[in-house]
């Protein structure tokens, strides 16, 4: 299988010295190409996701693998897009809806309790407060390809290796997840963690952490794996069988309503939080506590 590659990286929307005319910021790091937009003093960085082809799904030999990611697949985006660099916090939701609906609350936590169709109001509401903004949610393979950022192994930093069920030493570094979510949770409301089995440290409750406190993927994403599931805007389906080959959503009713969630989440198990993992559920109702989301932008 050939490694995932980069069709262009010398172009950048960047690369003419304009940006958009809503950006309040941008520039050139380490990780890459990005811009800012502030709203109400909030300010959110985008990255710039090149566009690529990669592997799609987990080989059957990968830990903690379900049958719904594969068949693995070549899929390749002619077209690179902006994603946040961060899921949706707080303070930007209240920004633009002026409520909170989040169980654990402060202004740097991710946004939670959001259902896919509040995600579709949130996107609405910001992109008629910023002309031409114009966010979406990321497809499914939008949101795989650039939490992989160029890895083809389990999680981003390398291989996966599985001690326990709440176990995986790996992703400490860059995710938080049922292992060590409750490690410094500072909220009194936190979900009761005592009877969670095999856990890498010990926690008695837990719950989500604010943003950019581990490790971003080589990309300069942040909490693309663990914190909160992250709605995607395509249908579910039980497999990859005839998937789009285009990095485009593969929306359609034949299975059902529901919508894709990719991430993995604080309260879950260390199965879950890796780059094929995906989940589901009803687009109408939000979970307490344990789902956000993060915005792209396609690129005109």
């Amino acid at each position: 299988m050939n490694a995932p590659s980069i069709i262009d990286t010398a172009w950048h929307p960047l690369a003419t010295g304009c940006p958009p005319d809503w950006a309040s910021g941008w520039g050139q790091d380490r990780y890459g190409v990005f811009v800012e937009f502030t709203l109400q003093e909030i300010t959110q960085r985008l990255r710039w996701i090149p566009p690529g082809r990669f592997w799609m799904g987990s080989p059957e030999e990968e830990p903690g693998r379900y049958d719904n990611e594969g068949p693995q697949h070549q899929v390749t985006l002619t077209q690179g897009y902006w994603l946040f660099d961060t899921p949706c916090t707080q303070s930007l939701w209240v920004a633009v809806r002026g409520n909170n609906p989040s169980r654990f609350q402060t202004p740097t936590r991710p946004v939670e309790r959001v259902s896919w169709d509040d995600a579709q109001t949130f996107l609405s509401n910001i992109n008629e407060q910023i002309p031409g903004l114009n966010l979406v949610l990321p497809s499914e393979a939008q949101w795989e390809y650039a939490c992989r950022a160029g890895t083809e192994t389990a999680i981003y930093t390398g291989e996966l290796t599985i001690l326990g069920k709440n176990n995986a030493p790996a992703l400490d570094p860059i995710a938080w997840y049922g292992g060590n979510s409750g490690v410094d949770f500072d909220l009194a409301d936190g979900k009761d963690s005592s009877g969670w089995v095999g856990k890498q440290y010990p926690h008695t409750r837990a719950g989500t952490h604010p943003v950019k406190l581990k490790r971003a993927n080589p990309w300069g994403l942040y909490d693309m794996l663990g914190n909160v599931w992250e709605w995607a805007q395509d249908h579910k389906h039980s497999n990859y069988q005839n998937a789009p080959t285009d990095g485009s959503a593969w929306e359609d009713h034949t299975l059902g309503a529901n919508r894709v969630l990719r991430g993995g989440t604080w309260g879950f198990s260390t199965r879950f939080v890796r780059a094929a993992c995906r989940s589901q559920y009803v687009p109408d109702l939000p979970l307490n506590g344990i789902i956000g989301f993060r915005c792209a932008r396609a690129q005109a």
